[in-house]
């Protein structure tokens, strides 16, 4: 029972905002190229299937970082206690559920089509080399902009044989949503981050952060606008995003204090009912004509 315990905290699946925001792109990407004239019981298939995937390849992700990240989680108040870097499991032990997972995580792959499977695996190195970026670079955020937003390309290629612009403009949009949103979230350890000589984003626009991080979700609200357009959505959609634009920046923006944990955390967590606005959104826009 220990056990399962500490696999529930390496995992971090009482904590599911992590693989939900992985999930969100997944399903925006589907939305976008799913034929809705199409039985919608292969929509909900594939959506679960997207969803069983997200919170396994999240856990396996964590995992890795955890054991990349054990010395330096000893030494961060928010991380001390996790599994790893407390000792609880072994790293060899760690490994093995890491690979156990991304195994369950191929054999949900493989129920999609090989364009699919083959772009997927294209990304595993960008997913693995991430917990290395904080030792790096400034910009850690922005590969894990990069991976974390890879599904929307794959929900395209679920049920479409080639990448247009539409899903690439928005993949590049929701990349700069991340950047948002995990530069508020690493605000929680910039004391022990700046100790320790990791870098992250919110580091390097400590000074004017507000600023970093409208610029940030302006560019992914452009592409919300870009997306509808060049899907030619109707009214409703863009009320809908109006709502998200609203969400981003007078919920998020005008009421973040950086100074404060609790509400980086809170701020962060927010961002989950974004996800929930925007798929309703590109959801009532393609159906609704």
């Amino acid at each position: 029972m220990k056990q399962l315990y500490y696999f529930i905290e390496l995992t971090r699946l009482k904590r599911p905002i992590g693989y939900l925001l992985l999930f969100w792109p997944c399903i925006w990407g589907l939305v976008l190229g799913y034929d809705f004239s199409n039985d919608i019981k292969n929509f909900i298939k594939l959506g679960l299937f997207f969803l069983i995937g997200a919170i396994l390849m999240r856990s396996a992700g964590c995992i890795v970082n955890d054991i990349v990240d054990r010395d330096l989680d000893k030494d961060v108040e928010r991380t001390k206690n996790r599994p790893i870097a407390s000792g609880k499991v072994s790293v060899k032990l760690a490994y093995f559920y890491s690979a156990l997972l991304c195994i369950l995580a191929f054999f949900i792959l493989i129920q999609f089509n090989f364009f699919t499977i083959v772009i997927a695996m294209l990304s595993m190195p960008l997913a693995f080399a991430y917990p290395f970026m904080k030792r790096l670079t400034y910009w850690p955020q922005l590969f894990l902009g990069i991976t974390f937003n890879y599904g929307l390309i794959l929900g395209w290629t679920a049920t479409n044989t080639e990448i247009s612009i539409i899903p690439i403009i928005f993949y590049i949009g929701a990349i700069f949503w991340t950047l948002g949103y995990d530069t508020i979230y690493g605000f929680q350890d910039i004391k022990d981050d700046e100790i320790i000589g990791v870098k992250s984003t919110s580091i390097k626009f400590k000074q004017n952060p507000k600023f970093f991080i409208s610029l940030c979700y302006f560019v992914f609200f452009i592409c919300l606008v870009i997306t509808g357009y060049n899907m030619d959505f109707n009214l409703v959609y863009y009320i809908g995003i109006a709502i998200v634009f609203l969400h981003l920046f007078i919920l998020q923006i005008n009421f973040l204090k950086i100074s404060s944990s609790e509400s980086c955390l809170k701020i962060f967590k927010s961002n989950n009912f974004l996800g929930m606005m925007v798929f309703i959104s590109l959801l009532i826009g393609k159906i609704i004509i």
